[in-house]
């Protein structure tokens, strides 16, 4: 089964999250199918969120099911 989640990068005390499709077996910092944005949760003037509305949607459409967190994003974005 596919979900769409968070996938963590940056460095120690600056998080930097990737919005990715991957497959549930995998771990979270794994090969990812596609990457959709990212969050940058300590953005001062640089913009926090960035997500690929029509890839997000095709994905959706094709039975990927969002974490708690991405569809919270998701919401806030209009993307559902």
């Amino acid at each position: 089964m596919l979900s769409i989640r968070l996938a963590r990068n940056g460095a120690k005390k600056r998080p930097f999250y990737h919005i990715v499709v991957s497959e549930n077996e995998r771990i979270p910092t794994g090969q990812a199918l596609e990457v959709l944005g990212f969050v940058n949760p300590i953005a001062g003037a640089g913009e926090a969120i960035r997500i690929d509305v029509e890839k997000a949607k095709i994905w959706l459409q094709k039975g990927a099911q969002p974490s708690k967190t991405v569809l919270d994003l998701f919401k806030k974005k209009q993307v559902l």
